[in-house]
């Protein structure tokens, strides 16, 4: 389930559709029937396992979405294929009526394929590191490739050797977001690297936070600090904290951090069969809509 702005509406709505099914459910967090069909419609997309794709869109916050919909009551889920309505219902279906307005439109579920033997795959840092320095030698132009490789050296400390592999790319960081990620975590590793005792600089920031809670400039190197050591979900609630009092604070630079941390601490993808989606990662999942949430209040 994805929440869907004017921003992000062509992406993960109309272009989406072209491969896959969309169902959009409008809603807003002070209807009651829409409260009821929302944990229905993402426990069928659980069931329907990557047969179609669930957004929401918060028919308050995003009413030009709606008026091109011509929505007039909530909730209201339209079915996009293709990059175009091909049909919707109105109302808070039970389960069973929701899967048979799907089932009119969606290609049956693949029968399953015959598992193929497993192959035990060295997973060995030094393994996974060597994998990834040859898919960027096999496609040097491959965002994903350079993205997962770079970020694999910062994982293991080498900082000196990931800044060498982002180099190629570094000009790239104002178009390509999960490059501006990787350059935020270095640059949160530098920073952390002109602070050599640890203990009293982490001290030093939750000091100035007991001194004032609002003192952002204190939160956002606690942030960055912690980002450095890893620490995703700490540094995610550092800067969670700064967004809930101050959502533009310094030109949004609390959420772009937000980003990023979640960008580089999410593992990459397992294999699926094909026309399925891959699990997403829980923490990732549930840091993500706390940010989406805070954004869109």
């Amino acid at each position: 389930m994805i929440n869907v702005t004017v921003a992000n509406f062509e992406e993960e709505v109309v272009a989406a559709s072209m491969t896959q099914p969309v169902l959009i459910d409008f809603w807003a967090p002070w209807c009651g029937p829409c409260k009821s069909l929302g944990p229905v419609l993402e426990k069928v997309e659980a069931d329907y396992a990557g047969r179609f794709k669930l957004v929401k869109i918060d028919s308050d916050q995003e009413q030009e979405i709606g008026t091109a919909f011509g929505i007039r009551s909530i909730p209201t889920c339209i079915l996009m294929m293709n990059g175009q309505p091909v049909d919707g219902f109105t109302g808070a279906l039970p389960e069973g009526k929701v899967k048979e307005f799907l089932d009119k439109h969606l290609p049956p579920a693949a029968e399953p394929e015959p598992e193929a033997p497993a192959v035990e795959e060295d997973s060995s840092p030094d393994a996974v590191l060597d994998r990834l320095q040859q898919a960027v030698a096999a496609d040097p132009a491959s965002e994903t490739a350079r993205f997962d490789h770079v970020r694999q050296l910062l994982a293991l400390g080498r900082d000196d050797d990931a800044k060498v592999a982002f180099a190629p790319v570094i000009a790239q960081t104002s178009t390509v977001r999960r490059f501006d990620s990787l350059q935020r975590w270095m640059n949160a590793i530098d920073f952390a690297a002109t602070h050599l005792d640890a203990a009293v600089a982490e001290a030093g920031f939750d000091s100035k936070i007991a001194a004032n809670k609002r003192d952002f400039d204190a939160r956002f190197d606690k942030a960055r600090w912690l980002m450095a050591g890893q620490r995703w979900t700490e540094a995610l609630d550092e800067l969670l904290e700064i967004l809930m009092r101050d959502k533009a604070w310094n030109d949004g630079l609390a959420r772009k951090t937000c980003i990023a941390v979640l960008d580089v601490m999410e593992t990459p993808k397992p294999k699926v069969a094909d026309g399925q989606i891959p699990p997403e990662d829980p923490v990732v999942a549930t840091y993500r809509r706390r940010l989406s949430s805070v954004v869109l209040s």
